[in-house]
Parts: structure tokens; sequence; C-alpha cells
């Protein structure tokens, strides 16, 4: 039995945009079942009718157009299901202390999920369990200043570099050797952009070989910003990252439009 890389649902709107990055009659090994679950007003537009708004006279995403953006199981299809809590590897391998501050930043962000700081406001998320892999998918939406989100983008790019290999150590004092690397994202998605592949190899605290996956890539549209995190002890398809990636970012504009059209 094998299983699709994702359902029909998210690889039709992918192929319905012209900029699809999953081919859909590509198909990846079957797994066991999975054991135990785990446990996770900005002023109205000034210009004329005609002329797009700038992002610093766009109106604020309401609560309902920021939960339409979010990606959901019905757009992945089988094997993915709405979460059942934080997976416990968020607790035993990211809660650690790395040997340099920027890779320390990076565990700390992807534990927290909070990549942008303090002023950064949630408008909207949502978790997804791989049911198969044991894989979990966080989709957020946030709102921000434009130059605040691209500076973080800008460290985020740094970090191949600076955080390339290091080391970590978790609460129960086990080592892990990470490494982090570019990813790739699909054509030019919204005004900026940036993707992260952590991979963290050492033990659980019974002894047992463990390899983290983890993608993280940030997409900003205007003065809205998605946020993905895929990642699991199985395997992790960039596949999956990418068209996330690509959906959410398409429907986060159409929804930054339909604020616009309703003010």
């Amino acid at each position: 039995m094998s299983r699709p890389l994702l359902a029909l649902p998210l690889a039709a709107l992918l192929a319905a945009t012209a900029c699809s990055a999953i081919a859909t009659d590509k198909a990846l090994p079957a797994k066991e079942p999975r054991g135990a679950k785990v446990s996770p007003t900005m002023a109205s537009p000034t210009a004329k009718p005609t002329a797009p708004p700038s992002p610093t006279t766009a109106p604020a995403l309401s609560p309902a157009q920021a939960q339409s953006a979010l990606v959901t199981d019905a757009d992945l299809g089988e094997p993915w299901a709405a979460t059942e809590g934080a997976a416990t590897w968020r607790d035993s391998l990211l809660k650690a202390t790395a040997n340099a501050p920027d890779c320390q930043r990076l565990l700390d962000s992807l534990y927290a999920e909070e990549f942008f700081g303090a002023d950064a406001h949630v408008t909207a998320a949502t978790g997804l369990d791989d049911t198969w892999n044991d894989a979990q998918l966080h989709h957020q939406v946030l709102a921000d200043r434009p130059a605040d989100v691209d500076k973080t983008l800008a460290w985020l790019k740094t970090l191949p570099k600076k955080c390339g290999k290091f080391t970590a150590a978790t609460t129960t004092g086990a080592v892990q050797n990470a490494q982090v690397t570019e990813a790739a994202l699909p054509g030019e998605l919204g005004d900026a952009r940036q993707a992260l592949r952590l991979t963290l190899n050492g033990e659980s605290p019974d002894g047992e070989t463990t390899t983290l996956t983890l993608d993280v890539a940030a997409v900003r549209v205007g003065d809205d910003v998605l946020v993905l995190t895929n990642g699991g002890l199985g395997d992790v398809y960039a596949e999956v990252t990418q068209g996330v990636a690509e959906l959410g970012a398409k429907r986060l504009a159409d929804a930054r439009k339909q604020a616009r059209v309703q003010v």
C-alpha cells in the first residue's frame, strides 16, 4: 500500500494557482500505524477605489478572515487529522541549551513558536497530526510591522551559516548534534519569505537513538505573516511544507483582499 504525497484537495488547489510544487502522482511508502498519540485597528484605506491601498493603510484582518487562511486536514487529506496536543519531542528535544546565542534563540523560538517577538499578534492558529508518521504541523497567521518581520526573516537566513552545525543539551543532559540548512520554497511567495530545516540527532532519555527533523517556513504578505512548522521523529516531507506554504500564502493574500473590500 502506498500513501499519496498530499491528498487531492490540496494538490488541486495548488494546481489552480499555476505554481504547484506538488506532483499529485508521486507516492510515498506506507508506514506502520502509529502507536500512542503524542500529547500540542488600522486606519481605513485612503487611496482611490481604483488604486490598491499601501501596506500602511490596509485594514487588519478579522479573526475569521485570518482563520480562512489556515490550511486544514481536509486540504491535506489522509493521514492528516486535527492535532491531539503538543508532540512529546517538543519538551524532550527542543527544550535544550545550545552552545551559541543564535542557535539558542532558534531552539527557544521553535519551542515557544514565537519567532517574531512579543509585538507580533497571533490572529489564527491550527495544528495537524500525520497519523502515519507521527509528524506534526502547526500553522499560524500573525500581524506585525513589515519591517520587523523582514528583520526576523533576515536573521533566519543567516542561521545555516551561524548554526550550520552545533550541539545542544536537553534537560536530561542528553547531547544532540544539530544541523541547520536552508530549505526551498516554491516561487516568489508573498512579499518576503524564508525557510529552514533543523535536524537533531542524539539519544532519548531511555537511550534510544533519535532523529528529529523540523521544517520552519515564514512568508510575509503585507502586514501579515504565515508561520509553519512541520516536524517529527519519523519521515518529514519537504513537499508538505512547501505545499502548505504555497496554499497558505495564496489564502492569506485572498483574505487581505477581502478585508479591503469590506472596509
